[in-house]
């Protein structure tokens, strides 16, 4: 059942609700749990996802449950059913969310949009039918049936106290203030290519940490080259709770269009947003809810190619890369020294 324009006198209950992942992914859902769960009274909220992403979720106070998909999907299958959940709230929308619904019968079901054709519609004829609402509102209205709307406090992110980062882990010279660079995307046309990371990274005049995973590592070492003392890379050195604690305390975050980007937008933190080939108006922007925090979107508008995917891939598909290419790192700077 995807009827959100019923609405139900009798809330309550006991709701699964399904993310399977990916970082960012998850952590936009986060006002749907705590509205959920603080909105109709005596909810039993359990979530859904893969293995990998269980601690992005694990520590969240509004979730009294967490189902994994492992190994074995018959596993979790049994797990679920065991459950007999009166409610699914579907927010990732795939084939693999179908198999469920269909066998937990008995619960209500509704769904995400993903605007699939929507998407289609902007990148293979850049036609935008795009409504204006991000993502997070989308992932609400899957709650209308429950009465429930948005509280205005944008995204949570939460770990466990052990997971902080140590004082000793940082250099005594970033201790007083940093600026966090997110240099890692899951796909190569939503990242700066090398040449530029190392023109933003000299032109800004203040300590800076790089952040990305393990395979970012070589690159890190290779802008960091640029200046040793200014700049401290930390990719591949902490795990993403810790990598998360150093966005807390930045002074600012630098990044592309990735799942950094929605966790500084969670700790409140500034942030100057980098997209290539995947634009703003899917959705993806920081969120903040209603508070109020700098943050500007660094893109280049009106390329004929852009957005070429809503997702990306391996290497620009024209070859050219205009949509980071073209990429003003002296503006960019700029604007960080303004924030700072």
């Amino acid at each position: 059942m995807d009827n959100n324009k019923e609405k139900n006198t009798n809330p309550g209950g006991k709701f699964l609700i399904i993310r399977f992942s990916s970082i960012g992914d998850i952590v936009l859902t986060s006002p749907v749990i705590r509205c959920l769960k603080q909105q109709v009274p005596d909810a039993e909220i359990h979530f859904l996802t893969k293995q990998a992403y269980r601690g992005l979720v694990a520590d969240n106070p509004y979730i009294d449950k967490v189902i994994v998909l492992g190994g074995s999907w018959d596993l979790m299958m049994h797990q679920l059913q065991d459950e007999q959940y009166d409610y699914i709230i579907d927010l990732h929308h795939n084939l693999r969310t179908l198999r469920i619904k269909k066998a937990l019968a008995t619960a209500k079901h509704f769904s995400f949009n993903k605007l699939n054709i929507q998407k289609w519609l902007l990148t293979a004829l850049k036609i935008n039918r795009l409504p204006d609402i991000h993502i997070v509102d989308r992932y609400l209205n899957t709650l209308k049936y429950f009465n429930v709307v948005n509280d205005g406090k944008g995204l949570d992110y939460f770990f466990p106290e052990k997971e902080k980062i140590r004082t000793k882990d940082l250099p005594v010279s970033h201790l007083f203030g940093y600026v966090g660079i997110v240099i890692g995307a899951a796909l190569n046309t939503k990242k700066l290519p090398v040449h530029k990371l190392k023109e933003l990274c000299i032109n800004i005049k203040y300590p800076i940490i790089l952040l990305g995973g393990s395979e970012d590592r070589s690159i890190g070492n290779e802008i960091a080259s640029v200046d040793t003392i200014k700049i401290y890379n930390a990719c591949g050195k902490f795990s993403l709770n810790e990598s998360a604690d150093i966005v807390q305390y930045a002074k600012l975050i630098i990044t592309h269009d990735t799942g950094l980007m929605h966790i500084a937008a969670a700790f409140k933190r500034p942030v100057i947003s980098v997209w290539g080939n995947t634009v703003p108006e899917f959705g993806m922007a920081p969120y903040y809810g209603d508070g109020s925090v700098k943050n500007e979107k660094a893109e280049i508008k009106n390329l004929s190619c852009r957005p070429c995917s809503k997702i990306g891939y391996n290497k620009c598909p024209k070859g050219h890369f205009k949509c980071m290419e073209l990429q003003d790192m002296e503006k960019i700077s700029q604007t960080a020294q303004s924030y700072l």
